[in-house]
């Protein structure tokens, strides 16, 4: 009898989590879709920070990836105006944060030192 409405919430989680991370794609002027496909949106998204697209690699090593994730989300924070305790939220509580960025009114800010490809959409 609980297992369907675990099942549901989980689902819930997931759609939300989606739908969050179109959004905060779109907000950094990328394809909404980039932002849900798997290591990629990781690639994109640290070329977004202004971090090299090997720490990717990084990622895949147990306990330095939770380092270099939050290090990543350190970064994001910063670009969107938020605190580095906000990135430790995006980390382990990221049902809550990553809607709060991605619908908030809070406003991507590029590097303008950093050398990325990408195109801010109007």
């Amino acid at each position: 009898m609980i297992a369907p409405f675990v099942s549901l919430i989980y689902l819930a989680i997931i759609v939300l989590f989606i739908i969050s991370w179109w959004k905060l794609f779109e907000k950094m002027g990328r394809q909404g879709w980039e932002g849900i496909i798997p290591i990629y949106n990781m690639v994109i998204l640290l070329e977004m920070v202004g971090k090299p697209w090997w720490w990717i690699l990084l990622m895949f090593i147990p306990v330095v990836n939770l380092v270099m994730t939050i290090l990543t989300y350190i970064a994001l924070s910063n670009r969107f105006g938020q605190s580095g305790a906000f990135a430790i939220g995006l980390t382990f509580l990221g049902f809550i944060f990553f809607p709060i960025l991605a619908f908030g009114d809070a406003q991507f800010q590029p590097d303008n030192n950093h050398n990325t490809n990408y195109t801010q959409q109007a």
